[in-house]
């Protein structure tokens, strides 16, 4: 009996969980905005530590 318990275990959370995968909805358009808006400010910080970046490359060749 005990052979069958992890067979049918494992059977049974698979099962779960392609079915919870399947009931995704898609995504609206307030989380579409909202990824655009997350996407945007990841750019602009990545921009802005560039700059930063210069900036001190700048300030230390002006001390030599």
């Amino acid at each position: 009996m005990k052979k069958f318990i992890k067979p049918i275990a494992t059977a049974l959370a698979i099962g779960l969980l392609s079915g919870l995968a399947a009931c995704q909805k898609e995504q609206g358009p307030a989380e579409r905005a909202g990824q655009a808006v997350d996407n945007a400010v990841k750019k602009a910080g990545e921009k802005i530590e560039k700059a930063g970046e210069k900036i001190q490359e700048a300030a230390e060749e002006a001390k030599k």
